[in-house]
């Protein structure tokens, strides 16, 4: 199995396709200050998946699972500062937001299996 055919990878790059479509809205002057954060945070999310999935070793998976939740709760707080800053219409950051929240609860919930 390729860590294409996870459901946590294939999640996670919707996440990333989500968050590079509303960081379109935000001002062109914070290209490299919020949006390139959020961006960089929501791709380090699948990466990790997929770098961690490579690995050979259970124990291994788990710590790259582990980074990318904290990356995902990273994305969490920028996308948060970004609503309440105003860089794009509030109702723009909704499905953004629920996705990463629904994320997390997913993310928790495997390491909690592969870590008994």
């Amino acid at each position: 199995m390729s860590h294409r055919e996870q459901f946590i990878w294939k999640r996670s790059v919707e996440i990333c396709v989500i968050c590079y479509q509303l960081t379109k809205h935000f001002p062109k002057s914070e290209l490299y200050g919020l949006t390139n954060q959020i961006r960089r945070a929501a791709v380090s999310v699948s990466s990790n998946i997929a770098e961690g999935y490579g690995r050979m070793y259970r124990k291994e998976y788990i710590r790259y699972l582990r980074i990318a939740l904290g990356s995902l709760r990273e994305l969490d707080t920028q996308l948060i500062i970004a609503k309440k800053v105003g860089l794009a219409e509030p109702e723009l950051f909704t499905n953004a937001m629920n996705e990463v929240e629904e994320m997390q609860k997913i993310m928790v919930s495997t390491l909690q299996k592969l870590s008994q």
